[in-house]
């Protein structure tokens, strides 16, 4: 068969991994100059390795994410150190990226909190059946089982923060329990950047003959009488017998308005957060105590969800002697941050570094760059699994697979593989039908 996928991410490229090895002619088509989707890193001069426009990192238990690297040969080039992450409480930060941190972590208070902060935690570690759990809020479901303290303390701040005002009383408790389940404390990253693994797969898929086409936005897609798909992009009108997309719910629905009104509605329904990041290179570090990732509430008052120092994760020396400092948040694209210029976004979020480490000064910032995206978090609402498109789509030949089908499991890279590789065996096994 000739397939079309729309996108180099990871999704699409895994998607195409599978097919090419099953024999079919693949062309991916990509609208951005390189692959990785929101994974895509960029590289300063002097730097050996990339940085991720967003941050990212993997989970030593992501198993797509393990198995994909045995298949490519690449497993090798996987690294996970041991970061340190902590928690705000107070004006201070304290650890909390272990079970003993957890429970020294002067939030939760003494003695009934913690017994069932730890009790609930491991309730959730240990059980399958997330399903019932999708029928409640996270709010609901924790001050009934946490309890009041707990809830305000711990989840409350990181629902706000994750998901606003608007939605943080909305999720659904089968959201946080995958989070719970499956995350581990150990962080993983690739040899040179998440970008060179983006170009070490992509070179991969053209040594299996798929062909890919940077800088290739595509505009339509056009059913034809015969069955086949005609992609309309920059590269022209090509024909193709199956097509997938694995592109944002929006847009998906803007290329095929053909699609069934149900079907399109579903898309067009979805609720998502943008993402607003800023990445800084300081010419000194920041954190003293060697502090990876800062959860931050937002009412401590700080202008942005997490701070991420990137070199306390991995080298400085593997970019210059700079040391990388993210600073993001997930926000709905009316906030202002997504009209804000560079420049207005660098002078709200310089002052709070002060409170990471007094003595910083602005002048310690060597460059900076900003990273906007509209869809970047999926916001699941209750019993959300009954409106998830499917990915096969109503339309023969055409199937979609995004991050917001990845439900119960949260936006990530891991995620994306899994998907991508169950859309390409829905299109052979549809192909041999």
């Amino acid at each position: 068969m000739k397939i079309a996928i729309l996108g180099a991410g990871y999704g699409g490229m895994a998607a195409a991994f599978d097919l090419l090895r099953a024999g079919q002619d693949v062309t991916v088509f990509e609208s951005a100059e390189a692959a990785g989707g929101l994974a895509a890193g960029f590289k300063a001069p002097g730097w050996d390795w990339s940085v991720e426009r967003f941050y990212h990192h993997w989970f030593q238990s992501d198993a797509h994410m393990l198995k994909l690297m045995d298949d490519l040969g690449l497993r090798h080039k996987m690294l996970f150190p041991r970061p340190k992450t902590v928690m705000y409480h107070r004006g201070k930060f304290y650890p909390f990226d272990s079970i003993p941190a957890a429970l020294l972590y002067p939030g939760l208070g003494w003695g009934v909190n913690k017994i069932r902060f730890g009790l609930v935690g491991l309730y959730l570690r240990l059980t399958n059946n997330w399903q019932p759990l999708e029928q409640t809020t996270v709010e609901a479901w924790m001050r009934k089982w946490a309890g009041d303290s707990v809830y305000r303390e711990m989840w409350e701040p990181m629902l706000v923060g994750k998901f606003g005002e608007r939605y943080a009383q909305q999720v659904n408790m089968a959201w946080m329990w995958a989070r719970l389940h499956a995350r581990t404390t150990r962080l993983g990253t690739y040899q040179g950047g998440f970008q060179a693994f983006s170009d070490d797969f992509a070179a991969h898929l053209r040594g299996l003959g798929g062909k890919i086409l940077f800088s290739t936005p595509v505009t339509a897609l056009q059913s034809e009488a015969d069955g086949s798909w005609t992609v309309r992009s920059a590269a022209g009108d090509q024909r193709f017998d199956r097509v997938l997309s694995t592109t944002s719910p929006g847009w998906m629905a803007r290329l095929a308005p053909q699609l069934p009104e149900d079907y399109l509605k579903g898309l067009l329904e979805l609720k998502h957060l943008g993402a607003v990041v800023m990445v800084l290179a300081l010419r000194r570090q920041l954190s003293p105590q060697g502090y990876y990732w800062y959860n931050l509430p937002k009412s401590a008052g700080f202008p942005y969800l997490a701070l991420v120092e990137h070199t306390n994760f991995v080298s400085p020396e593997h970019f210059g002697g700079d040391h990388i400092l993210y600073m993001g948040d997930y926000l709905e694209t009316d906030h202002a941050y997504f009209q804000m210029s560079q420049e207005e976004l660098l002078e709200r979020f310089l002052p709070s570094l002060a409170r990471i480490n007094p003595d910083f000064q602005p002048d310690w910032v060597r460059q900076s760059w900003l990273f906007r995206t509209p869809y970047a978090q999926p916001v699941p609402l209750l019993n959300h699994s009954r409106h998830i498109p499917a990915v096969r789509t109503p339309l023969a030949g055409l199937y979609f697979a995004s991050m917001s089908q990845v439900y119960p499991w949260d936006r990530g890279t891991n995620f994306a593989v899994e998907i991508g590789r169950r859309a390409a065996e829905m299109i052979l096994t549809d192909g041999q039908a």
